[in-house]
């Protein structure tokens, strides 16, 4: 969904998860235990990798067809992808041209048949839809149910989805399965609603309770900044979704990504609330050396606040799903980088060892901020990245690309590693997503609520405005406090703190005179006794 080298947005990849739920293909679903209809019952598992069951024979287990059950474990899900990897690469299937060709009004009329949702009617409080493969989604994946240490495929049938009459009469062997989501007890008891999807490449997103879906994560970027070349998209072509304990709250994932550079293993452990947590284990496979690799990459969408509204002839304050990158990096700090929707590709790098997280960000959460009562961008979450171990040395690398629409995701985050990934190797790393509002970093220092900047009127320079949320680490004396902006080209002339009676916080004003042309990297810091209180601010100007 990135576009590197490329000043317009992509409709085709960046517009992928827009334009899916524009189709009612990802919205929030919602039904209550009791109507009519049955579930998956008892007895599910799977084979590990495409085509592992494919002439197994069938049985009906509550209205859903599943093969005969095979062993499955993580270990072996490992040993697939790592066979994958040391074979040459195969391109998986896709789907018949008929199922391809579906228009966006065609597609809208079939939707899956949630009484036969896997695992509905089970004690265990985890149950999931499947998505049939077609329009924007061209490839079939494989779902397996897992229960016991045995996975079943399920099949895939027709029978599973509605449809109006107006949906052409296709063959259905002519597709698919494209995806899944879960659903579970969200906001009351019997009544499961969505929390999580997977479906695109190996895209997937989450939210919290009372969320709606913003930004997206994906298993693995490769070569999405261009410098080795056009971007890679490895695909999930496989999944098995676990049976739930009774109790338990935590749904278990299992997903096989194969593409031409990497193959991989992934499982993903989802506890839904707010923050819904997604914990990641991964082993990737390399088949050549992995130069331009991101982890834990995020993709998000940004079109305008107050920093860029001038811009934009819209009726709302703000347009975005993240409106900044948050790090807390290996140096104790915790960096604020407001957003920017630029003129041309700009790629930022903030380089660490030690990182303790990372994650786009979305902090206006008062619909004033907005205005628009539809789409309802305060609700979004922001998705904060926490290595589990040492990642060792990299950098925090983010992606800005130009956009004119808010249907473009035109934001990537992502770690990239200092060392490359030799071919044939296995590179495991873990990390937990925390998909929700805030970071889950300490609050030892005050947040950045919000930048604005503008020309000044009766002086040269431009002014810019960095508002510091109420926090007992900036003290009850304003006048203690010390603001330190630096700039890499042109002139800091004038700095000043001052309470702010809006919010109870403080605001920093600097005035800068920037150079026509050339880009400025803008730091500010604020302390109080040689202690820093608030988080460091940091931005990129470019000259008009």
């Amino acid at each position: 969904m990135t576009v590197p080298n490329k000043a317009g947005p992509d409709m085709t990849r960046r517009g992928l998860l827009a334009a899916l739920a524009a189709l009612g293909l990802l919205p929030q679903a919602a039904w209550a235990e009791g109507e009519a209809g049955a579930g998956v019952g008892a007895g599910v598992g799977a084979g590990v990798g495409p085509g592992a069951d494919a002439a197994a024979p069938a049985t009906e287990v509550f209205g859903v067809t599943l093969g005969d059950p095979v062993p499955f474990n993580r270990e072996a899900l490992v040993a697939r992808a790592k066979a994958l990897a040391a074979a040459d690469y195969v391109a998986p299937p896709e789907i018949a041209e008929e199922w391809r060709d579906l228009t966006y009004d065609q597609f809208r009329e079939i939707w899956f048949d949630t009484r036969h949702a896997l695992y509905r009617g089970t004690e265990g409080a985890v149950v999931a839809d499947l998505f049939v493969a077609g329009l924007y989604q061209t490839h079939p994946v494989e779902v397996h149910a897992v229960e016991g240490g045995m996975a079943r495929p399920v099949a895939f049938e027709l029978r599973l989805f509605d449809t109006t009459d107006r949906f052409p009469k296709l063959d259905p062997a002519g597709t698919g399965f494209s995806g899944l989501r879960l659903l579970g007890e969200m906001e009351k008891p019997t009544v499961f609603q969505e929390y999580a999807v997977f479906q695109g490449a190996t895209y997937f997103r989450a939210i919290g309770k009372g969320q709606s879906y913003g930004l997206s994560a994906r298993g693995l970027a490769l070569r999405t900044t261009g410098a080795e070349g056009p971007e890679e998209f490895p695909l999930f072509r496989a999944y098995w979704v676990e049976a739930a304990t009774p109790g338990a709250e935590e749904a278990v994932v299992h997903a096989l990504m194969d593409g031409p550079s990497a193959s991989g293993a992934y499982t993903f452990r989802i506890r839904k609330g707010l923050p819904t947590v997604i914990e990641v284990e991964a082993s990737v496979f390399p088949r050549i050396e992995l130069k331009d690799v991101g982890i834990a990459p995020e993709t998000s969408m940004f079109l305008f606040n107050d920093l860029n509204r001038i811009r934009f002839d819209d009726f709302r304050e703000g347009v975005h799903d993240s409106d900044g990158l948050q790090i807390a990096n290996g140096a104790g700090e915790i960096l604020w980088r407001p957003l920017r929707n630029p003129d041309r590709v700009e790629i930022s790098g903030f380089y660490d060892s030690g990182l303790r997280g990372f994650g786009l960000m979305q902090r206006a959460r008062d619909p004033g901020a907005y205005l628009d009562f539809e789409a309802k961008y305060e609700r979004r979450p922001s998705l904060w990245v926490e290595p589990l171990g040492d990642w060792g040395k990299g950098r925090v690398a983010l992606m800005e690309i130009p956009a004119d629409k808010e249907i473009y995701d035109n934001i990537v985050a992502f770690w990239q590693p200092e060392a490359p990934m030799p071919a044939g190797s296995e590179q495991r790393f873990g990390y937990r997503l925390y998909w929700g509002e805030e970071a889950p970093v300490d609050g030892l220092v005050a947040q950045v609520q919000a930048t604005r900047t503008g020309e000044r009127v009766f002086e040269d320079g431009r002014i810019f405005t960095i508002d510091y949320a109420p926090h007992p680490a900036l003290g009850e004396d304003v006048g203690a406090l010390e603001a330190r902006v630096t700039t890499t080209a042109g002139e800091v002339r004038s700095v000043q703190v001052k309470p702010n009676p809006a919010t109870g916080g403080v605001r920093v004003a600097a005035t800068v005179l920037l150079p026509e042309g050339s880009p400025a990297e803008l730091r500010a810091e604020l302390w109080r006794d040689d202690v820093r209180v608030g988080e460091v601010w940091l931005y990129r100007w470019f000259g008009r």
